[in-house]
């Protein structure tokens, strides 16, 4: 799973070790919570099943998925549905052509959740094969379900902005620049993208 607290406070303590405004920020707003999910396709497929959609909207298509698929099942069982059984339970034919792709990759043994590459990019290149998962999605897989220390999603809005904020910049980023932002906060950059959107959401700044 995901950064836990011990492993997400001690890396934004060498990070303030390392830079002031971090260490500031960090006096100013306090530490943030985890964010963990379960390493597995399934967590893959909820991020499918919730993209563009509300979360209530999400959360409703996918107790209609358990309960026509079952509370433990495999990609099999939804490759044995066919469209209008899917479509009933909310999923559009775009949803359910990322779904296909993904429980396709997975049952033919290409993708295997429990061993995905040690490398950060290539697991990103390997994820990244399932129609519909670019690498924002990709990387907050590796974030949140994987725990992966370094892993810097930079195309995200939210990081953006609480890099903006944090930095004291006239105008946010564009992710190539977040990236190259960032590199200084390399091998902990998992922790400090947590961080930023921590400080970015803190109501109180």
């Amino acid at each position: 799973m995901g950064l836990s607290t011990e492993k997400l406070r001690g890396d934004l303590d060498a990070l303030a070790l390392r830079e002031p405004r971090i260490a500031a920020a960090l006096g100013r707003v306090g530490y943030p919570e985890p964010r963990l999910r379960e390493r597995g396709f399934t967590t893959m497929l909820r991020t499918i099943v919730g993209q563009q959609v509300s979360v209530a909207a999400a959360a409703s298509m996918w107790r209609k998925l358990e309960a026509e698929l079952g509370p433990d099942f495999t990609p099999g069982c939804l490759l044995q549905r066919d469209f209008d059984t899917l479509r009933a339970c909310g999923l559009s034919r775009q949803k359910q052509g990322y779904a296909r792709s993904l429980c396709e990759l997975v049952a033919a043994g290409e993708l295997d959740f429990a061993a995905l590459p040690e490398d950060d990019e290539e697991a990103i290149a390997l994820l990244t094969r399932i129609k519909g998962i670019g690498r924002w999605s990709a990387e907050i897989y590796l974030l949140f379900a994987e725990g992966r220390p370094d892993i810097w999603p930079a195309g995200d809005l939210a990081v953006q902005e609480g890099v903006k904020r944090l930095l004291g910049l006239e105008e946010r980023p564009a992710e190539k620049v977040t990236r190259q932002l960032a590199e200084g906060w390399s091998p902990q950059r998992g922790a400090m993208a947590i961080f930023t959107w921590h400080f970015y959401a803190n109501p109180a700044l």
